[in-house]
């Protein structure tokens, strides 16, 4: 089997209409979502997904199974996640899609399945949507990792299915979407038995994982799917979505995918080869903006937040995965800064409201998307931008800002603080971006706090220490040439390793240890020959073959 190095375009975008491995299903206030995944609509040649065994494009369906829950289904108040198949619930990550798989493919891959994992946690703190794994077979690997995900899991007892995570013993690779963090940090397994769980093959079933606080009950066979829907209604009653509201329909997203270009309503991305950079500009709503709950409902899907949100997601997952030599995104805005703000107000003031909700979380965990992106962000403030309130946050997310300053006050280019910045769209370190750029330091949050409202030109902006370097025209071209020149001449894996450190700074938590450890564990044991050499145990799982080690511990 060839390696998969170049494959042609992903497309993130789909339907449950066009699922080959989920099915979705109904029942008041309890959503099933089940797991039946096609052995032969892998998303890539040369491997086969057997014994419910994902790859990208499984996940791919379960993050828009879960938006359309979110906003297609308010009256949902508890997700099931469980399976079809006769006793399997989820066998993990395909190993042979990962033994054929590029490095960059395996890492990607890893890092959009925990954004989706993050995602369950992400809504059932937020929005009030539970999760509860009914286990009901076989549940390894990533297929366990899914599992803890959930706020709950229910394990059946039926003295053969386990729960187990097998990397370590069976492949010489760790577990890549959390699995090792969620079984200390979330679960509070005892360091010993987390240590025998995760060095044993054959995992831990019935009593005794549930005496390991590695599920939190179990149920016979017989009144396994009665104690499910028990459980499911328990979460569902501790929910705050709303019983009997409707939902709106997440019409197809209106995109252009052109050979150096992707086109949206409000997002579009040029991409330059010979530099290696893509520029994002974003452009502010226009018109007349929806500005009551009647008005937003009526819109649905096209209502401007919302829509911004859904190509923005889809934008930086396709520019990831397709494009991965194009090292700097330089973001960009345009539009009426007033326009901005006028919709930050809507949000603000329809806050409780759950369609409001979820558009303010689809935001939330889009922007967390650009934090944890390996590429490099630069923001350029210059005529015509418009980075105030939730805009700002583009600039903030970048490693550095540069803003033109002109002598000219009508011309000049303004940034804008606003309350949307003060933690509604928190990192996944849970800080806003202004308390990590400033380190939660009180005089400094005061300072920018004072200015709140105010358009700041690039003078002002830097004196409080919003942007990184204010040039004025004569210098302007130049310096951000340089930059960016300069950027693109250093190595991606240096890059990637000191932006990750420097974006997250500050206290650590569950989530960000899950992405550290991705990129710097898995990162590492993904590429050595224990692992994938000739003789390596993902090459050699399968065939009969027994893995050759290194034994030097390094």
């Amino acid at each position: 089997m060839n390696a998969i190095t170049t494959p042609e375009r992903v497309d993130y975008q789909t339907n449950p209409a066009q699922y080959k491995h989920w099915t979705l299903s109904f029942d008041g206030s309890v959503a099933t979502l089940s797991a039946d995944f096609d052995e032969n609509a892998g998303l890539r040649p040369g491997y086969k997904l057997k014994l419910n065994s994902y790859d990208l494009g499984v996940d791919i369906e379960l993050n828009d199974a879960l938006n359309r829950i979110r906003f297609e289904h308010p009256e949902v108040r508890t997700v099931v996640v469980t399976s079809l198949k006769d006793k399997v619930f989820c066998s993990g990550a395909n190993i042979f899609m990962l033994g054929v798989s590029s490095h960059a493919w395996k890492v990607n891959f890893c890092k959009f399945t925990n954004e989706t994992r993050n995602g369950f946690e992400d809504s059932s703190k937020y929005s009030g949507l539970k999760f509860l794994a009914a286990v009901n077979g076989a549940c390894a690997g990533g297929g366990y990792e899914l599992a803890l995900a959930c706020d709950e899991i229910l394990l059946v007892d039926d003295r053969s299915s386990a729960v187990s995570l097998p990397e370590v013993p069976l492949l010489g690779v760790l577990p890549g979407t959390g699995g090792l963090t969620r079984v200390t940090d979330k679960r509070h397994v005892r360091h010993d038995l987390a240590d025998i769980f995760c060095t044993t093959t054959e995992g831990v079933r019935g009593q005794k994982a549930k005496d390991w606080r590695l599920v939190d009950e179990i149920a016979k066979p017989a009144v396994f799917a009665q104690k499910v829907k028990e459980r499911a209604l328990a979460l569902a009653a501790n929910s705050d979505r709303p019983a009997d509201a409707k939902g709106i329909e997440l019409t197809p997203i209106k995109r252009t995918i052109e050979a150096d270009a992707l086109r949206y309503q409000h997002v579009t991305i040029e991409i330059n080869r010979a530099t290696r950079t893509a520029i994002f500009t974003v452009k502010a709503p226009e018109g007349v903006q929806p500005s009551t709950i009647a008005e937003i409902e009526e819109v649905g899907a096209n209502w401007y937040p919302l829509e911004l949100a859904r190509e923005l997601e889809d934008a930086i997952l396709s520019m990831r995965t397709n494009e991965l030599d194009i090292g700097i995104w330089l973001m960009k805005t345009s539009g009426d800064s007033a326009a901005v703000l006028a919709m930050d107000q809507v949000l603000l003031d329809h806050q409780n409201h759950w369609l409001v909700r979820e558009t303010i979380g689809l935001l939330r965990r889009t922007f967390s998307r650009l934090d944890v992106s390996s590429r490099s962000l630069f923001a350029l403030i210059e005529k015509g931008s418009c980075f105030a309130g939730s805009f700002l946050e583009f600039a903030l997310a970048c490693d550095r800002s540069y803003h033109l300053m002109l002598p000219d006050d009508v011309d000049t280019p303004t940034i804008t603080v606003a309350e949307m910045n003060f933690g509604w769209y928190p990192m996944a370190t849970g800080e806003s971006r202004l308390a990590r750029r400033f380190y939660n330091e009180q005089p400094a949050l005061d300072a920018v706090r004072a200015k709140a409202g105010q358009a700041l030109d690039a003078d002002a902006a830097i004196a409080i220490g919003l942007v990184t370097s204010n040039p004025d025209d004569i210098d302007w071209d130049d310096e951000v040439r340089i930059a960016v020149e300069e950027r693109v001449a250093m190595s991606p894996d240096a890059l990637t390793g000191m932006e990750a450190n420097l974006r997250f700074n500050g206290e650590e938590n569950m989530f960000t240890r899950i992405f550290g450890r991705l990129t710097a564990w898995q990162n590492w044991i993904f590429q050595r020959p224990n692992a994938v050499g000739e003789k390596g145990a993902l090459k050699v799982y399968g065939k009969g073959d027994k893995a050759q080690f290194d034994w030097n511990r390094v």
